[in-house]
């Protein structure tokens, strides 16, 4: 049974989801989290379906036993493919990303025309297009693959000129089709937010869900009774490759400071415990 004292797990295939991760701690700031970024595995958008749904449960599996009391699915790779089997499998609430950010593209769109970017995998399942849809039948969709975002943003690569060529390379056909607003289908992108608003420009919205998660994320846990009222969060990182997902940690300033005392954990997941 989940108490209010424990933390809410957050996981993605690598840093991407600390963008979400940031918006939880700046809208819930008593709350304690638990990141699991499986950068050794990433990227997960060019794996296998059965490939990501076994990360995934073991993932999900491993912040149950953590004893967190909620999961967000802050991937959305997973939560195209595997959110439903996952909510099916545990008792506590699981989020994942999809469905927030395509309520805020409903709501921001002028022309209903709206552009879709994400992994490989992601765009293949259809699972915006499916989402974008069923809350609005009239809504064009114009979706596009961008693998090569992902090791971009992984090596830190978020504003250069091998950056912006990528993006042109990817988008121009966006850029043509006519749409107002481009949803960032990957917790990822956001990092590359800069390279992409200047190739699209002022007209195209950019959606980054982080926000719009981090308000079901509270309104979540104020229903399920869940909500922490007390004290200051504390924040724990797990990642399979330690030193580099600190690094890039603090180049992307989501670590303002942080105690150098590793907890031991799970064999394949140790981590260093970060107090924000």
């Amino acid at each position: 049974m989940p108490k209010k004292e424990s933390a809410i797990g957050v996981f993605d295939s690598g840093i991407g989801g600390l963008t979400v991760l940031q918006k939880i701690i700046e809208r819930l700031p008593k709350e304690n989290t638990v990141y699991l970024g499986d950068t050794a595995r990433a990227p997960y958008g060019t794996k296998s379906v059965e490939t990501v749904l076994r990360y995934s449960f073991e993932n999900t599996e491993f912040l149950v036993r953590k004893g967190v009391k909620a999961v967000v699915v802050a991937c959305n790779t997973s939560t195209a493919i595997a959110l439903t089997r996952l909510r099916d499998s545990v008792s506590i609430p699981i989020i994942g990303v999809i469905e927030p950010g395509v309520r805020r593209a409903i709501k921001i769109t002028r022309n209903k025309k709206i552009g879709v970017i994400g992994t490989e995998a992601n765009i293949q399942s259809g699972a915006y297009t499916r989402a974008l849809k069923e809350s609005d039948a009239t809504v064009e969709v114009y979706s596009r693959p961008c693998p090569l975002f992902v090791p971009l943003v992984e090596e830190g690569w978020t504003d250069n000129d091998v950056t912006e060529m990528t993006v042109k390379a990817y988008l121009g056909s966006l850029r043509q089709s006519g749409i107002d607003t481009l949803i960032l289908g990957c917790t990822h992108y956001p990092l590359l937010k800069n390279a992409i608003r200047k190739f699209m420009g002022s007209g195209v919205g950019l959606v980054d869900s982080a926000d719009e998660i981090a308000r079901e994320v509270k309104t979540t846990l104020k229903k399920a009774g869940l909500t922490r009222r007390n004290g200051k969060g504390i924040h724990s990182f797990s990642s399979p490759t330690l030193r580099i997902a600190l690094s890039r940690l603090a180049a992307a300033s989501l670590v303002r400071k942080w105690s150098r005392r590793c907890v031991s954990n799970a064999k394949r997941f140790p981590y260093l415990t970060l107090i924000l």
